[in-house]
């Protein structure tokens, strides 16, 4: 998953940051206010986890400014405050759920879960197209039911093309949706990470992964 995590206190923001990546996803982040709610507006996130207080504008203000431009990416607040006004004045803001502070990875990871897969599954566990089949949960693949190994990366990119199979995507809408915000538009690392997925998925009878030249990539539909 791609993930904004907007946390002004420096060791906890490096801490998490580094946390989220060690579990394959993508993370981008903020130490304030304005540029987390930037950032929120001008970008496709899964979740969005959320500090409370910030410099500048405060969480709940950066909340209402995401809800405000219909933007309804799941969001966590962080926050030490335990009260139960605070607690609704999250919800009400616009907040998906809420974690108080001090927390453990694990509940922060669970609960990244429940809110990072309503809008993508509603009724399947599993991502498919055709016979290829990823399990989101433990971020393995499949084709053919025979485990396909990826890396944390391969994985992450076959995920996003499968959620996005049949349509073109650039290869700035691949460095949006797989890398974070420092990602180099000007290096080859697509195109050799879509090299490695072809090898892997690529068969005599199928191209899976179609380059349209000058406009991106393509996971192709299977033909019934």
């Amino acid at each position: 998953m791609k993930i904004l995590l907007v946390e002004d206190e420096v060791a906890l923001n490096a801490f998490l940051v580094q946390a989220l990546k060690a579990e394959n996803h993508v993370v981008d982040s903020a130490r304030n206010g304005e540029e987390g709610s930037f950032l929120a507006r001008t970008n496709d996130y899964d979740v969005i986890i959320m500090d409370y207080l910030l410099p500048g504008i405060n969480g709940l203000e950066v909340i209402k400014e995401i809800r405000s431009e219909k933007i309804w990416t799941p969001i966590i607040m962080l926050t030490v405050r335990t009260e139960l006004d605070d607690k609704v004045a999250s919800f009400e803001s616009g907040a998906d759920d809420y974690l108080t502070k001090p927390f453990s990875m694990t509940e922060l990871s669970a609960r990244i879960q429940a809110l990072g897969r309503r809008p993508v599954i509603r009724e399947e566990k599993n991502l498919s197209c055709g016979q290829i089949t990823l399990d989101p949960e433990n971020f393995s693949a499949t084709k053919k039911g025979k485990t396909v190994v990826l890396t944390g990366k391969e994985y992450a990119l076959l995920e996003f093309m499968v959620k996005h199979q049949g349509k073109v995507l650039s290869r700035t809408k691949l460095l949006e949706g797989v890398w974070d915000i420092n990602g180099d538009p000007f290096s080859n690392t697509i195109e050799m990470h879509i090299l490695k997925l072809r090898k892997k998925l690529n068969d005599k009878k199928q191209k899976i992964i179609s380059t349209l030249p000058g406009r991106g990539y393509k996971l192709e539909i299977p033909k019934p």
